[in-house]
């Protein structure tokens, strides 16, 4: 390991809280090797320390919690590649670092759409979640994306919405709700999907239809979009 990353390691051991590591867990947060150590912390750290793929590709292989959704804030987009998401999505073991991962690097790679459609289709928990929160984060954050792009994306959502695992569910409902957000063709799109989660006979796919219907059909949603 270089110096440098030796360095922040010590330094994110130095800010370590562990009560805030047991408050953390209460919120389904995985506890093994997590510091407690704030987001706007890690954001903050990650500023001063700027884009390093180098280091990013160290605090990650350290297991940490806390380094590894740093590595996600410092990493280098462009210099991200196939293998590195492949490998790292296998390593994913809650639901904050799969987060923190998609919205602050993955979308931003060229592999993005991809990775939706391959991890969509894959059995472990965090790896289909991973692909869903990247629906999440293209939507909110790929202005260069088309309408077509996510109603192609919806089919996807449907097929995993009888998945009943708790992560999963959560983040196929954040997807749809974030394509229905994005604009007024797409709220109709999410809406007729959410219309036909809610007819189905699966538990988690009436959940995902009922929960996203009440966002997307609100008034303060449909203010903002009109």
């Amino acid at each position: 390991m270089t110096e440098r990353g030796r360095a922040v390691l010590d330094e994110l051991r130095g800010l370590a809280n562990p009560a805030n590591a047991v408050g953390m867990a209460r919120f389904g947060i995985n506890s093994t090797g997590t510091l407690g150590i704030s987001i706007p912390t890690l954001r903050a750290l990650a500023r001063r320390l700027g884009r390093d793929h180098e280091l990013a590709i160290e605090l990650w292989a350290s297991g940490l919690h806390e380094a590894r959704i740093l590595a996600a804030f410092v990493d280098e987009p462009a210099r991200v590649d196939d293998a590195q998401l492949e490998a790292q999505v296998l390593d994913l073991d809650s639901w904050d670092v799969c987060d923190q991962w998609c919205s602050s690097v993955v979308w931003r790679t060229s592999f993005a759409l991809a990775k939706v459609r391959a991890w969509a289709h894959r059995p472990e928990e965090f790896v289909r979640r991973a692909s869903f929160a990247l629906i999440a984060s293209l939507a909110v954050h790929d202005k260069k994306l088309t309408d077509a792009d996510f109603i192609a994306l919806l089919p996807l959502i449907e097929r995993a919405a009888d998945d009943d695992r708790n992560f999963v569910k959560k983040a196929v409902n954040w997807a749809l709700r974030q394509i229905g957000k994005r604009n007024r063709a797409l709220n109709a799109a999410a809406v007729e999907t959410a219309q036909r989660l809610v007819a189905r006979p699966e538990r988690a796919a009436r959940w995902i239809g009922r929960d996203a219907l009440r966002e997307l059909t609100s008034d303060a949603v449909q203010a903002r979009l009109a």
